[in-house]
């Protein structure tokens, strides 16, 4: 039985380490206007973070389709994998995994797993690492989903964006009139609750503080495993650099990587955005994604 992993540009691997892993990933279209771009083919972050600076009307995103879907099981069927494990962007914001689960009964050449990442980004990455790690190692789908289950359940994310504009417009995020009200400069941390959805947490004034309750957050949590922290950023890489000199010092046990978010979620968060993915379970992810620290 050989197994294949697939995830979208979302999850913003390395293509070397994409490579390395025989991942397939797939790009979410970014849409500027008329003109459409393949996430992280034919636009780069730095390119895309240029665009949107300079554009008056904010870019939207278009999902990965089932016919990239169709292609990347005919070319792995062809190459002799019997199964694919799909690893994406949380059902929580997009409806991709619902529409993939709805379309794998017509697959017939490769046998499909749709798998909720139920978060994004960094989290999503690290999940795509663990399938494709255990797949190398000979492990199947049987084995590898409830071990992809019991780290996503694991994972915590700390979103800090400079405006709710991005994720308001593009209706990702909810419950947030009441939180927030008419509260002006403050820098609002969101999180993915247990069905994947973006949801408050709290809301500091500055990313000082911000910092500050995400470090007590983690200081409260209690584990016996070692600890994988993972930052991530949007155009944002001196404060990227502080943060995890200060998760060094408050954390030195911890496996610390940095991250820059992809162009495909920066549509929704807005630049200067900063996150904090923290796993804390036995699970080993010994190999670092982009960038260890």
């Amino acid at each position: 039985m050989k197994t294949a992993v697939i995830t979208d540009s979302a999850s913003y691997l390395d293509p070397v380490v994409a490579a390395k892993y025989n991942i397939t990933v797939l790009p979410i279209t970014v849409i500027f206007g008329s003109q459409e771009y393949h996430d992280g083919v034919d636009i780069s972050s730095q390119e895309f973070l240029k665009k949107l600076a300079e554009t008056e009307k904010l870019p939207t995103t278009a999902q990965v389709t089932m016919g990239q879907m169709q292609e990347a099981f005919d070319t792995l069927s062809d190459k002799g994998y019997d199964e694919a494990i799909c690893v994406n962007l949380s059902s929580g914001i997009t409806t991709f995994y619902q529409n993939l689960v709805a379309y794998s009964h017509e697959v017939t050449n490769i046998k499909v797993y749709p798998f909720d990442s139920k978060i994004a980004s960094a989290g999503e990455a690290d999940l795509c690492l663990l399938a494709a790690k255990m797949a190398e190692n000979g492990a199947n789908a049987d084995t590898i989903i409830p071990k992809l289950e019991q780290l996503r359940d694991s994972i915590h994310v700390s979103l800090v964006v400079d405006s709710l504009d991005h994720l308001q417009r593009t209706g990702r995020i909810s419950n947030t009139s009441a939180f927030f009200g008419n509260l002006l400069k403050i820098k609002p941390i969101l999180t993915f609750d247990k069905n994947g959805k973006i949801v408050p947490e709290a809301k500091e004034r500055t990313m000082k503080q911000a910092l500050q309750h995400i470090t007590d957050n983690i200081n409260k949590t209690k584990f016996d495993q070692p600890m994988r922290i993972s930052v991530v950023d949007a155009n944002n890489p001196e404060l990227s650099q502080s943060w995890v000199i200060a998760f060094r010092e408050h954390f030195p046990q911890a496996s610390i990587s940095t991250y820059q978010i992809s162009p495909a979620i920066t549509v929704h968060t807005g630049d200067k955005a900063m996150g904090v993915f923290g796993i804390w379970t036995g699970i080993n992810l010994a190999s670092s994604l982009n960038k260890s620290e």
